[in-house]
């Protein structure tokens, strides 16, 4: 696969980002997060969206299977209970393009609905609880197997 674009997608509340519980997700903001992987991805395209909307996440992950674009999913609460976000996510690793679940804080460490993900049995892999750092670390990954 050739590899000029990745999407990372954010669901909700992750616009914001830099005020919302800092303690939890840290002061970066969206933008922040989008200079940074930038810089870590060196002439591939960081693409990076936000919605509070499921639809229009499902949306982008239908254009990812569509293009091949490899993703870097953050759900937020949607990792929990949106199994229509999964059908959508599953066609994108059936079609054999990396999706990898990130999460800001630790899911695991929090309460304990938050202990589940229906995301994670049909993501790539995973990563969790190293702030804005699972982010550049799923980039790591893709770079490396592009």
């Amino acid at each position: 696969m050739s590899l000029d674009r990745v999407l990372v997608l954010n669901g909700p509340n992750l616009n914001r980002l830099g005020t919302r519980q800092p303690e939890i997700y840290g002061t970066a903001t969206l933008d922040d997060l989008r200079a940074s992987l930038q810089h870590h991805a060196g002439d591939v395209e960081i693409d990076l969206r936000q919605s509070n909307d499921e639809a229009e996440l499902i949306g982008w992950l239908h254009e990812a299977v569509d293009a091949r674009v490899p993703v870097i999913l953050n759900p937020a609460a949607f990792t929990h209970y949106s199994y229509a976000l999964r059908d959508a996510a599953t066609l994108v690793t059936e079609a054999g393009v990396p999706l990898i679940e990130v999460h800001l804080s630790n899911p695991h460490a929090r309460e304990e609905f938050r202990h589940t993900s229906v995301i994670s049995a049909v993501a790539t892999g995973v990563i969790a609880g190293f702030g804005a750092d699972s982010y550049a670390l799923a980039l790591q990954q893709i770079l490396r197997s592009a």
